[in-house]
């Protein structure tokens, strides 16, 4: 075996014969003081197909500021090799035989990195684009052409889709993924989720072979001080939402200049006149299945034989948190969310202040 460098900036690898390990599922809130203060340290990953050693490489950088040596391990491929990077490692622990493919990875990650940092503008917002300029060249597009000029040209590295997994999620993960394997996908395990939706969310991401999932979850802190029974939502739905998905879902959102979502004007309300680009914010939106209809979205389904949700057969059409999703009544698709309530969005698609008391 042979360490590979993946960056050359910052304090040189540490002299050490081996560096403490650490399993690529384990929860960074579960990591001690003794193993931050670990001068390095290295992340084993179970299985190329198993994000969470992504996840946890960045938690310790962006939660938990660790400066140390970070090291990557395990099964995994070298077109993962700009993933590695991204999120804080320092080195990845390869077979010798395989050199010259994790070399030639990291020469392309240096080479993307160069054209980025050329056109850091263009990676952070508009460049000389505006949106509505940006929206009249994308309705001269295909779904698959946006995704493509969007993940590989206009926004390299500076894009993550945003996904709740849900009724209709697959079709917006399996057009990213034909592109990108590896794009961050970040999902918002609420704890207030159906369990059909946590199996489901595992199995897709094998299943399409997504290598990044983000698992974003609301602080324990903020949830003892706010909803310390979990029945928040029973006396403030928009306080709930606020707690367990806006808020938490904000600083993870920082490090991308646009997001992806599986948005449809055909889910009426508010995205009846849904753009396929909007600005929330100092963040762009991109919602490349805006004008798509339900007929579409079968098709589609159809057509590359993707799993539906556990309960799509049971009449549930929009999947949120389970108090406050029923299955889709004859108003549409999204007409099970927040049922009987003039609420329709949960916040974390429109800038607002909500007070959570």
């Amino acid at each position: 075996m042979t360490a590979l460098l993946l960056r050359t900036e910052g304090a040189p690898a540490p002299e050490l014969p081996t560096l403490p390990q650490v399993p690529g599922e384990t929860l960074w809130s579960t990591l001690g003081p003794e193993t931050l203060a670990a001068p390095a340290l290295e992340i084993a990953f179970p299985s190329f197909k198993d994000g969470r050693g992504f996840t946890l490489a960045r938690e310790l950088r962006d939660r938990l500021g660790y400066q140390g040596w970070l090291r990557a391990s395990g099964d995994l491929l070298p077109d993962q090799a700009t993933h590695l990077r991204d999120v804080g490692f320092d080195d990845v622990l390869i077979n010798e035989n395989s050199t010259a493919a994790w070399e030639r990875a990291a020469m392309r990650f240096k080479q993307r990195l160069q054209r980025v940092a050329a056109h850091d503008h263009r990676a952070r917002g508009l460049s000389g684009d505006t949106v509505e300029g940006l929206n009249a060249h994308f309705a001269t597009l295909e779904t698959e052409a946006i995704l493509e000029e969007s993940l590989l040209r206009r926004w390299p590295g500076a894009i993550a889709v945003l996904s709740s997994f849900g009724a209709e999620a697959a079709v917006t993960l399996h057009l990213a993924a034909q592109l990108d394997r590896f794009i961050p996908v970040l999902f918002l395990d609420t704890g207030k989720l159906f369990p059909e939706t946590l199996a489901y969310q595992k199995a897709l991401a094998r299943r399409l072979g997504l290598g990044n999932i983000r698992l974003i979850k609301p602080a324990p802190a903020a949830l003892a001080a706010a909803d310390p029974l979990g029945d928040l939502w029973t006396r403030d739905c928009n306080a709930c939402c606020a707690l367990r998905k806006v808020a938490p879902l904000a600083p993870e959102a920082e490090a991308f200049a646009v997001l992806i979502t599986g948005r449809k004007r055909v889910h009426g309300h508010e995205r009846e006149s849904l753009p396929v680009l909007e600005r929330q914010g100092a963040q762009l939106r991109l919602n490349p299945l805006a004008a798509w209809s339900e007929a579409k979205v079968e098709a589609y389904f159809q057509r590359f034989d993707l799993p539906r949700h556990p309960l799509w057969a049971e009449g549930y059409r929009s999947l949120g948190c389970a108090p406050c999703t029923a299955p889709a009544g004859a108003a549409g698709p999204r007409s099970g969310r927040w049922a009987g309530l003039e609420k329709t969005e949960c916040g974390i698609h429109r800038p607002q202040v909500i007070t959570v008391r």
